[in-house]
């Protein structure tokens, strides 16, 4: 067993070559390979999605590209992988190409998230939880590891605001893997050291993420046969309540409208749509108060994808009051349960009151990262008592989906984003 654990700890050799150049037509991009000063020795990513496979990464040095009038980030501008040794406060096991993509990723949903302090927490290249607070950075961090702490285990923090001493001590009595803000608070960073495989990351353009959001950069895809697919990456562009169109169709000499959204609707479903940017397809999010409550993920359906969301939401809500109540997880209280009547009879309570609760769903909202083909999903998301919906339209059943929310009692809200916020 040993020798299995040790391959995560061991650095792949790197046989990739100091720089790389692209040609679009006439326009030519130069890259440099990042390497970093660490323990002494100068050293490149650990390795990459697995132990097995080498990799590298490299920041665009050189080179102006502009595509149908339109102009992409340029040379200055790394945020990952503009990164110096200075910012690798603590290297922990030095980063490999997850824990650097999972960053990026946060930083891709961040880039909408600028009016407020926000956190986004994720594992896997896609958030786990996420919040923005009026209050402060401690709370948007607190309220995404709480929309799901099972999921945050072992997961990667990033902030658009300095991290406080609080919050430090919060992330020191968690475990995860790494830890990004602009800046630290005096004190913030010796409480971050106490978990010596942290990797604590100062990246301060992460405080000025606002001026990226309009600008898109280059999105490359490899295919297996070698070839490779070019596109402009995802721009947001729902990026106040102004942006909404109104959820309306005819059909049959008929018209339907939907609700509009009251102000706290809308804005937790802005919220939402933004988080929604870094997710993988078919996704929805439902969220309430600023916080994600439930996100699902890359599932082939969308009705299928809302019936899982909200198992998701029971999950996370139940291990919620069981952690809170009893010091357990929601499995340990299982456990429990299968020998101890008087955890049995906790357990119930906690099912009971979960689905009183509509697994925490009620008074929620919720956007799609597609379009409803059929109002189905809406039914099941409506069942939940969800207030209000954000979805792209354009299905030929934008009409029976309107009238699933006009039906409703009492109404719910719905709107149109009138582009596509699909990730593959």
């Amino acid at each position: 067993m040993p020798t299995l654990q040790k391959m995560y700890h061991s650095l792949q050799s790197d046989p990739f070559p100091e720089s790389l150049k692209l040609s679009l037509g006439d326009q030519e991009l130069v890259f440099q390979k990042r390497t970093w000063e660490i323990g002494g020795e100068q050293k490149g990513l650990r390795y990459g999605e697995n132990p097995d496979q080498p990799a590298a990464l490299y920041q665009l040095r050189q080179g102006d590209l502009e595509l149908g009038e339109v102009g992409f980030r340029g040379p200055g501008q790394g945020l990952v992988s503009g990164m110096t040794s200075e910012q690798i406060i603590q290297s922990g096991k030095h980063p490999g190409k997850i824990n650097l993509t999972d960053v990026d990723n946060g930083i891709n949903i961040l880039q909408y998230l600028t009016r407020k302090p926000a956190a986004v927490i994720l594992k896997h290249n896609n958030p786990c939880g996420a919040a923005w607070s009026d209050q402060g950075i401690f709370t948007a961090l607190d309220k995404a590891y709480s929309s799901d702490r099972i999921a945050a285990f072992g997961g990667s923090v990033v902030l658009n605001q300095p991290l406080s001493k609080e919050g430090a001590k919060f992330i020191s009595d968690h475990y995860f893997e790494v830890v990004a803000a602009p800046e630290f608070e005096p004190g913030a960073v010796d409480l971050l050291k106490t978990r010596q495989n942290l990797r604590i990351l100062k990246l301060p353009k992460l405080g000025e993420l606002n001026s990226l959001a309009a600008v898109p950069h280059l999105d490359l895809k490899s295919l297996v046969d070698g070839g490779i697919i070019v596109q402009f990456s995802f721009r947001n562009t729902i990026r106040s309540e102004d942006d909404w169109i109104p959820a309306q169709a005819e059909k049959d000499g008929s018209t339907v409208l939907a609700r509009t959204p009251t102000a706290q609707e809308s804005e937790d479903l802005l919220f939402a749509w933004a988080v929604e940017s870094g997710v993988t397809s078919n996704s929805v999010i439902f969220a309430k108060n600023g916080a994600t409550v439930a996100i699902g993920t890359g599932e082939q359906d969308r009705v299928g994808c809302v019936d899982l969301t909200i198992y998701k939401a029971s999950v996370k809500y139940a291990d919620k009051l069981t952690y809170e109540e009893t010091g357990l997880s929601l499995y340990q209280l299982k456990a429990q349960a299968r020998q101890d009547e008087a955890s049995a009879k906790i357990l119930d309570d906690i099912h009971q009151r979960t689905r009183i609760a509509k697994n925490g769903l009620r008074d929620s909202v919720c956007v799609s990262d597609g379009f409803f083909p059929f109002r189905d999903g809406l039914d099941l998301i409506i069942e939940q008592e969800a207030t209000a919906i954000a979805q792209p339209g354009g299905s030929v059943n934008d009409f029976e989906c309107i009238e699933a929310v006009t039906e409703a009692d009492p109404q719910v809200a719905m709107v149109f984003t009138g582009q596509r916020s699909f990730k593959h």
